[in-house]
C-alpha cells in the first residue's frame, strides 16, 4: 500500500475513535507492522512493511494499534483488548497472517539438513534448527552467512 495513503487512513481511523490528539508516524521496523506508543500518544507503522502490505493488511494493523490505544497499555493482548479490537472491526490475532509479505533478513542460517531461517541482525548466540529437533541440539546448529557474502 502507498505509505502516504496508509498514514491518511490511520489518521481517519484515529479520528473516528476519538483519538484526535494522537499522531501517526512511520518508522524503519522490519519485523513488526505497527506499534502503539501510549506514552507518546502515537501509532507507528513500519514504512517498509506498509509498502509491501495490502490495504486490508494495513487496515488490520491500524485497528490492532487503535485498540491498544483505546484500552491502554496495561491490557496487552488480553480479553479486554480482544473484545475491543473485534468491536471496532479488527482481528484479534496478535500478528499478521503468515501469508503477509515479510522482509528477508540479511543473515541466513543453514542447518546440516539444509533447512534455512533468516534474521535481520547477526545472531549473537548459537541456535539450532527447530525442524530437526524441538530442543537445542548441537548436531543441528545453524551456520550463519550474511547476504551477498
Amino acid at each position: 500500500m502507498d505509505v502516504v495513503a496508509a498514514v491518511a487512513m490511520a489518521r481517519r481511523v484515529l479520528d473516528e475513535h476519538g483519538l484526535r490528539d494522537w499522531t501517526v508516524v512511520l518508522d524503519r521496523a522490519r519485523t513488526r507492522a505497527g506499534v502503539c506508543r501510549a506514552h507518546r500518544r502515537e501509532i507507528g507503522l513500519s514504512r517498509p512493511l506498509t509498502a509491501l502490505h495490502s490495504e486490508e493488511e494495513v487496515r488490520l494493523t491500524v485497528l490492532h494499534e487503535v485498540a491498544h490505544a483505546l484500552v491502554g497499555p496495561e491490557h496487552g493482548h488480553d480479553a479486554v483488548w480482544r473484545e475491543r479490537v473485534r468491536r471496532i472491526g479488527g482481528d484479534d490475532r496478535r500478528t499478521l497472517p503468515p501469508t503477509a509479505p515479510r522482509l528477508p533478513g540479511a543473515w541466513t542460517g543453514t542447518c546440516p539438513a539444509g533447512h534455512t531461517v533468516t534474521r535481520h541482525r547477526r545472531p549473537a548466540r548459537t541456535s539450532s534448527c527447530t525442524r530437526c529437533s524441538r530442543t537445542w541440539d548441537p548436531r543441528h546448529a545453524f551456520t550463519w552467512e550474511r547476504a551477498g557474502s
